[in-house]
């Protein structure tokens, strides 16, 4: 008798809990662009949610470099470092807009957690999907040169916080060449380079107001210099 094989199954997938279903409003803040939220001579044992505006959130090198660790809109949650507890944080958020945000202390999230279990859940996925979204920087880091990891870097802006034009162009706000040379590991002076680069081959236009992408252009450039 002959034996027979059996395909794996595919578990299925687990949808993802929001926080904001378990959360009580809390207190509203507000800060003006270029206000810091919290920094490492100040550190915050709160969790926060933007309303509105956009924070940019840092990690200081030992040399006093800042690092971005990303930038977050409305109805995304920043600070989760304050569960750590530690007092020395080398973490600073600035609001790049003027912006409003709700807070609720670590302590008062570990109270709701207990009478809402789901939360904790919701904030343990929001936590692992990051990781993921960091392991995959970090291997960018490890195999693309500047100019791809810069690539990458507006097409991740331009998905996460940008808005589609008529054309198909993506509409962003006008991050400066700072801004993304602390993102993607590199000096002002090679981005603005590249950027002028990736402007004369007609992938984006930037100007004070903001940047456009041309983001189906670009992502067929990635692929072509895999």
């Amino acid at each position: 008798m002959g034996s027979t094989s059996t395909l794996p199954v595919a578990a299925p997938q687990r949808s993802l809990e929001d926080p904001l279903a378990h959360l009580p409003c809390s207190t509203i803040l507000e800060y003006k662009k270029g206000q810091t939220i919290y920094d490492h001579d100040q550190p915050s044992n709160s969790v926060y949610l933007v309303i509105g505006g956009k924070v940019k959130v840092c990690r200081l090198t030992d040399d006093g470099k800042q690092v971005v660790v990303d930038i977050y809109q409305a109805d995304e949650f920043f600070g989760e470092s304050a569960f750590l507890g530690r007092a020395n944080r080398s973490e600073l958020a600035v609001a790049l807009e003027n912006t409003k945000v709700m807070t609720w202390t670590t302590s008062d999230i570990e109270d709701i957690s207990m009478k809402r279990p789901k939360l904790a859940i919701a904030m343990m996925q929001l936590l692992v999907q990051r990781s993921v979204d960091f392991a995959e920087r970090i291997e960018s880091f490890s195999v693309d040169n500047i100019a791809r990891r810069l690539a990458r870097t507006l097409v991740r802006f331009s998905e996460r916080l940008g808005a589609r034009s008529d054309d198909g162009s993506i509409q962003m706000i006008p991050f400066t060449h700072e801004l993304l040379s602390q993102y993607v590991g590199t000096s002002r002076e090679i981005v603005t380079h590249y950027m002028n680069q990736f402007r004369r081959q007609g992938y984006l236009r930037y100007s004070r107001k903001g940047i456009l992408l041309y983001r189906d252009a670009i992502k067929d450039w990635l692929r072509q210099t895999t």
